[in-house]
């Protein structure tokens, strides 16, 4: 089958950084779906694997962990699925990435893709609303339906995952959503997205908090450049608030300024679940499967930002270079082979 994949860690600008290859077919596990991979959708953990994991072996390794599809196969012990359905899921960073014609994944990861959406539109989708929604209702203990009175920052929120956290934060609580973006057109796809307000934080967000009507905030997600702004963080958060992130800071974070207002620090990685085989794996289905349920009632909608068409090595360094580049509005997505 057709892949893409890479032998060496290399920065995009080289040709061999990914490359198009052959593979063996994929065989299932007793809880396996193979999938016939329709669309994919490109995240930041891809260019970070690409650059800092070496293949063992000089085996190709394949990246990838968003997929809409449809089953061709199944395992001995699948009960969730069968043959036909359309589906999509995020996929597990313990075994072989999705850009590749066909893809083994676990059932219990997979959510039902929303019939509303093309293949393209839902593999924008998975692991950014899974990373979100752990974070805000898992790490900040956010309650759906509830919230008035309290203030949710969150920091780089026109990303793949903001683009997300603002929707659900907007819709499904009554927390006031405060985004920040720094350019224009990403401080207007924050506001489209569901941010109540919008500051930028390439100024002083103390100052920026004030100027929206804001002394303190009561939450913060933390999705880039957490160790720039941790002091910032710290100094806007109210006594006993909640800091959540998901990035790789690239300081250590001291995290004895948190002890004088009681602040609590929270780490997302929605690999987790798949990555230890956790007894509520199975939450990450039934979190897709609503959210698939959100999107057919028009609750949500897709983040795709750009559309860089076929699946194949030099679309997808196209991609992972607009990734690095920090410039990335939503999601970027691949479609067919």
């Amino acid at each position: 089958m057709k892949a893409v994949a890479y032998f060496e860690s290399l920065a995009i600008d080289d040709p061999r950084a990914l490359q198009d290859v052959e593979l063996p077919e994929p065989v299932p596990g007793p809880r396996d779906l193979l999938v016939e991979v329709r669309a994919i959708s490109v995240n930041p953990v891809d260019t970070k694997v690409r650059r800092n994991t070496q293949p063992e072996g000089g085996q190709p390794k394949v990246l990838g962990w968003d997929v809409a599809g449809v089953v061709v196969g199944v395992g001995s012990e699948v009960s969730l699925f069968k043959v036909g359905d359309e589906v999509f899921y995020a996929g597990s960073i313990a075994r072989a990435g999705g850009n590749s014609e066909r893809h083994l994944v676990d059932e219990r990861i997979v959510g039902r893709k929303p019939r509303s959406l093309s293949f393209a539109e839902a593999a924008a989708l998975p692991l950014t609303a899974i990373t979100a929604w752990e974070l805000l209702f898992e790490r900040l203990q956010l309650v759906e339906g509830q919230g008035a009175g309290q203030q949710l920052l969150i920091v780089g929120a026109a990303g793949g995952v903001g683009s997300i956290m603002l929707q659900l934060a907007r819709q499904l609580t009554k927390v006031s959503v405060i985004a920040t973006a720094s350019r224009p057109e990403t401080q207007a796809w924050a506001r489209e997205h569901g941010a109540h307000h919008v500051i930028d934080h390439s100024q002083p967000l103390h100052a920026e908090l004030q100027r929206a009507g804001f002394a303190s905030v009561s939450h913060v997600a933390s999705l880039t450049q957490t160790d720039q702004h941790f002091d910032q963080l710290v100094e806007a958060l109210t006594p006993q608030g909640r800091l959540a992130l998901i990035d790789d800071p690239a300081q250590p974070l001291d995290v004895m300024k948190l002890k004088r207002k009681s602040l609590s620090l929270h780490w997302e990685l929605m690999f987790t679940r798949s990555l230890f085989e956790t007894p509520d794996m199975i939450e990450q289905h039934h979190l897709l499967q609503r959210v698939s349920q959100l999107v057919d009632l028009g609750v949500l909608r897709t983040t795709l930002g750009e559309h860089f068409g076929t699946i194949n090595a030099a679309n997808l360094r196209r991609a992972h270079a607009l990734l690095e580049s920090g410039k990335a509005k939503g999601k970027i997505v691949l479609e067919g082979f």
